[in-house]
């Protein structure tokens, strides 16, 4: 089953969770420190929030949740073959869970990922580097910093060179 992803900003986690399991009628399918997703049966909705003060009621990136890596694989030529620009990232740790994926930007600059889940982890994503912060480390891997979003590639600001050269599981 492929359901929609939607990742948003909040600018405070424990709000926002709470509202969210009320709406949908559901807790959390995974929490830790600035970052809790729901998955959502009806309607079908993987739902990321992403602690991100000051950048609350944004859209941090949207994505397309499939069930294996031959469908992420199949997505990446299917695009590839399109024309769209494709930054693939095989076996990349992001918002605590391993994954394949492939990024994409709509005309708009909106970041999309089909992507699947391969294990879970205990890590946000990033390296140990103790000049990055975790905060940064979020901003860096799904693209929610305003440094970020002026550049508008993935790996052109300081920050996100930071986090590739200390191996975070972004910008591959």
């Amino acid at each position: 089953m492929s359901r929609i992803q939607l990742a948003l900003n909040v600018d405070d986690l424990d709000t926002a969770v709470a509202f969210y399991t009320t709406l949908f009628a559901t807790e959390p399918a995974k929490r830790k420190p600035g970052y809790a997703n729901f998955a959502v049966a009806e309607p079908p909705l993987k739902l990321v929030l992403i602690e991100n003060p000051g950048e609350g009621g944004s859209i941090n990136h949207l994505g397309v949740e499939v069930e294996t890596s031959d469908q992420v694989h199949d997505e990446i030529a299917r695009l590839s073959e399109a024309g769209l620009f494709t930054e693939e990232q095989i076996a990349t740790t992001c918002c605590f869970a391993t994954q394949d994926k492939v990024w994409v930007s709509g005309p708009g600059g909106e970041r999309w990922e089909v992507y699947t889940v391969l294990a879970d982890s205990e890590s946000f994503g990033t390296a140990p580097d103790p000049g990055l912060i975790d905060a940064e480390a979020i901003g860096v891997c799904c693209g929610t910093t305003a440094e970020a979003e002026a550049e508008g590639a993935c790996c052109g600001t300081e920050a996100k060179e930071k986090a590739v050269a200390s191996g975070a599981g972004c910008c591959g």
